[in-house]
C-alpha cells in the first residue's frame, strides 16, 4: 500500500513541480516583463528550487562521449557486451584513427567494475568509469530497476548476482581486472572463490573499494539498523509489490524511494545546507554551482528499486549472519571459500571517513584470502574521504585512481612477462633436435 501511497503523491506533486518550473523561468527570461519585477531573482530561485524538491528523477546516463588516453582525444561509445533480464554487462569501446594510439588502447587491461546494487544506477561510478578509460578497456555492470522487469521473469536472489558475476568476468576472459564498489565486494568475492574453487581461471586482481566485507568491524549507521532489526520486521515493513502502472507491476521490490529517504535521513542538515546554498547561488547567479548542485543531485536523488528476494538474501547473509567471514556461505550448495584464491592479487580501500562501511570492514578480506601471498596483498586508506570519496570526486581522480592504476599495471605487466616466457619455451620446443645440438655444441 506505501508505494500505491508514494505512486499517488508523486502523481499529485508533477503538475506542482512543472508549475514551478515555468514560474521559475517567467521570472528569469530576459525577454519576460516580470524579470523586472522587485525581487524577481529570488522569485526565480524559489520556484527553482521548488520544482527540484518536487521532481520526479529519471535515470541518469553515463555521457561519457571521448576521454584523454595518453594525452589523445579518443571518441567512447557504449555497447552493450551481455543483457540478462536484471542486469546490462556495458562495454565503454573506444575509437581512434590514429593506429598507435590504437594499437595502445588494445594492448591495455580490461577491467571489469561491479557497481553497487543498493538503490542508485551505476552512473554513480561515472567519474570512476571515466577515470579507468584513461588507460583501460572497461566493462560495468548496469543493473535494470526490478520496477521494470515483469514478474514472470521470476525472482532474482543473491545467488543469481554471484552467477552473473561469475558469466560477466569469463566474458571478459581471465585476463580481467575485477573492482567492486561498496555493497557488489561481499557477492564479487564470493564469485572469484567459487571460481577458484571449481579450479578455472580467476582474475587477475580484485580492487575492492569501501565493502561491508565484514560488516561487524567499525559498525556504521547502516550496519545497526540491519543487525538490529530481524529478518522478519524487514520482510514485513520495507518489502512492498510494484504498482500496475510499471511493466514489473506485483513484482515484491525494496522501493528505491525508501533507500533515498535513508540516505538522506542520515545527514538532514548536510542535504537542507546544500539545498539551500543551491538557493542563495541562483539568487546571486553563480552558474557553476548551481550547475555542480545540479549533476550531484541529478544522480542522487535517481534511485531503482532492488528485487526483494535479493535485498532480504543480503540483509541476512552480510549483517545478520555474517556467512562469510565465519565461512558458512553456501551458494547454490557449495561453500564460499576466499581461501581458494591464489593466484589473484587483492588490494582493498577504505575511506578515512566513510559513514556506510566503516573502517576494517574492507580490509577483513585479507583475513580471508589466505591462500593469496601476502606479497600480492596490498591495502589503502583514503585520509579525508567519506565513502563516494573513495570512487568520485577529486580525491579518487588524484590520489586513489594512481593507486588502483598502478595496481592493474603491476601485476598486468606480470602476466605479460610470464606470458612472454611461455612463448619463447614454446618456441625452443618446437626447434628442430638437430638444431637444438648444434646449438649446444657451438655454445659449448
Amino acid at each position: 500500500m506505501l508505494y500505491q501511497l508514494y505512486e499517488a503523491h508523486r502523481a499529485l506533486m508533477a503538475p506542482f513541480a512543472d508549475f514551478a518550473a515555468a514560474t521559475s523561468k517567467l521570472y528569469k527570461h530576459p525577454l519576460s516583463p516580470f524579470t523586472h519585477v522587485p525581487g524577481a531573482q529570488r522569485l526565480s530561485a524559489g520556484f527553482d528550487l521548488m520544482h527540484r524538491l518536487g521532481m520526479d528523477y529519471e535515470k541518469p546516463q553515463f555521457e561519457i562521449t571521448s576521454v584523454k588516453s595518453s594525452g589523445v582525444d579518443v571518441a567512447v561509445q557504449e555497447q552493450v557486451a551481455l543483457a540478462k533480464p536484471f542486469c546490462r554487462l556495458i562495454r565503454f569501446k573506444r575509437f581512434s584513427d590514429d593506429s598507435e594510439t590504437l594499437d595502445r588502447m588494445k594492448a591495455q587491461p580490461s577491467v571489469l567494475v561491479v557497481a553497487p546494487l543498493s538503490g542508485h544506477h551505476s552512473t554513480l561510478l561515472r567519474d570512476t568509469v571515466k577515470s579507468l578509460l584513461q588507460d583501460h578497456k572497461v566493462f560495468v555492470t548496469d543493473w535494470t530497476d526490478a520496477r521494470m522487469v515483469p514478474a514472470e521473469v521470476g525472482p532474482f536472489h543473491l545467488d543469481d548476482y554471484i552467477a552473473y558475476v561469475k558469466e560477466f568476468i569469463a566474458h571478459i576472459g581471465p585476463d580481467a581486472h575485477v573492482i567492486s564498489v561498496c555493497q557488489p565486494t561481499v557477492p564479487v568475492l564470493a564469485a572469484i572463490s567459487l571460481l577458484a574453487s571449481e579450479g578455472k581461471p580467476t582474475p587477475l586482481t580484485m580492487t575492492m573499494m569501501g565493502g561491508p566485507i565484514d560488516a561487524r568491524n567499525s559498525p556504521t549507521a547502516v550496519n545497526n539498523l540491519a543487525m538490529n532489526r530481524s529478518y522478519e520486521w524487514f520482510e514485513n515493513n520495507v518489502i512492498h509489490r510494484v504498482p500496475q502502472n510499471y511493466p514489473g507491476a506485483s513484482r515484491q521490490v525494496y522501493p528505491g524511494f525508501l533507500q533515498h529517504t535513508g540516505f538522506v535521513a542520515m545527514n538532514p542538515d548536510r542535504h537542507a545546507t546544500a539545498h539551500y546554498d543551491y538557493f542563495l547561488d541562483l539568487v546571486r547567479g553563480d552558474d557553476d554551482s548551481t550547475e555542480a548542485h545540479r549533476k550531484f543531485y541529478d544522480e542522487y536523488n535517481a534511485v531503482l528499486d532492488l528485487p526483494a528476494e535479493y535485498y532480504l538474501d543480503t540483509i541476512k547473509t552480510v549483517f545478520q549472519d555474517f556467512s562469510l567471514v565465519k565461512g558458512t556461505w553456501l551458494v547454490d550448495g557449495h561453500l564460499v571459500r576466499p581461501q581458494d584464491i591464489t593466484t589473484t592479487a587483492l588490494l582493498t580501500i577504505e575511506g578515512e571517513l566513510d559513514d556506510i562501511s566503516g573502517a576494517g570492514q574492507t580490509r577483513a578480506a585479507h583475513g580471508l584470502c589466505t591462500g593469496i601471498p601476502k606479497s600480492r596483498q596490498f591495502h589503502y586508506d583514503v585520509v579525508g574521504a567519506g565513502h563516494y570519496g573513495i570512487f568520485s570526486g577529486r580525491r579518487w581522480r588524484d590520489i586513489v585512481y594512481p593507486q588502483v592504476r598502478d595496481f592493474i599495471a603491476r601485476f598486468e605487466t606480470e602476466r605479460s612477462g610470464v606470458a612472454a616466457k611461455k612463448t619463447v619455451r614454446a618456441a625452443a620446443k618446437k626447434a628442430s633436435p638437430v638444431r637444438a645440438r648444434k646449438t649446444a655444441k657451438v655454445t659449448a
